[in-house]
C-alpha cells in the first residue's frame, strides 16, 4: 500500500515537473514512480513464492503419506492376488487408482503455485510511457524533448539495472530449484 502512495506522489512530482519543462528530472521521478510500482509487485511476487514453497512442502507430507499407502495396498493386492479372489483384487486396485488420482491433484496444485511465481522487468518504454500518460493528462508537450534526451543515463536507472540483475539471478535459481 505504501507503494502505491509512494508511486502516486512521484507521479504527482513528474506532472510538476512537466509543467516547469525539466524532462530530466521528470524522468527521474518517472524511473523513482515505477521502482516502487514494482518493489509492490516484487513483495507480492515473494509471497507467491512463499505460498508455493508452502504447498510443495504440503505435497511432500502428502506424497509421503499416499506412498505409505500405496504400499500398504501393494500388500494388500498380493494377498488378494495369491488369492485369486476377483472382488479383493478389483477393490484393491479401485482404491489404489484412487490414491494415484489424490496424488495427481496434489502435484498439479502444486506445480501451478509454482507457475505462478513469475518475473517482470521494467523497460525504458515503461518510464517514457508513464512520462506520456502523465504529459497528456495535463495536457503538456514533453515528447519532443523526451526524444533528445540519452535513455537510462540517470544513476537510479543504474541501480535499477543492478536490482533487475539480481531479481533474474533469483529466477534462474528458482527455476533451478523447479528441476
Amino acid at each position: 500500500i505504501d507503494d502505491k502512495k509512494d508511486a502516486a506522489k512521484e507521479q504527482a512530482k513528474i506532472k510538476k515537473a512537466l509543467q516547469q519543462k525539466n524532462v530530466d528530472c521528470a524522468r527521474v521521478y518517472a524511473e523513482n514512480a515505477i521502482r516502487k510500482k514494482n518493489e509492490g509487485l516484487n513483495w507480492l511476487r515473494m509471497a507467491s513464492r512463499l505460498d508455493a514453497v508452502s504447498s510443495k512442502v504440503q505435497t511432500a507430507v502428502t506424497m509421503k503419506a499416499v506412498s505409505k499407502n500405496m504400499g500398504q495396498v501393494t500388500k494388500t493386492l498380493d494377498k488378494a492376488l495369491k488369492s485369486m479372489d476377483l472382488q479383493k483384487v478389483s477393490a484393491v486396485m479401485d482404491k489404489f487408482e484412487s490414491q494415484v488420482q489424490s496424488l495427481d491433484v496434489h502435484t498439479s496444485v502444486m506445480e501451478d503455485s509454482m507457475g505462478s511465481a513469475m518475473t517482470l522487468t521494467t523497460p525504458q518504454a515503461q518510464v517514457d510511457n508513464l512520462i506520456q500518460q502523465i504529459a497528456e493528462e495535463s495536457g503538456l508537450e514533453v515528447m519532443d524533448k523526451l526524444s533528445e534526451l540519452p535513455a537510462g543515463a540517470t544513476s537510479v536507472g543504474a541501480e535499477s539495472s543492478q536490482s533487475q540483475d539480481k531479481e533474474d539471478h533469483l529466477s534462474r535459481r528458482l527455476a533451478a530449484l523447479r528441476n
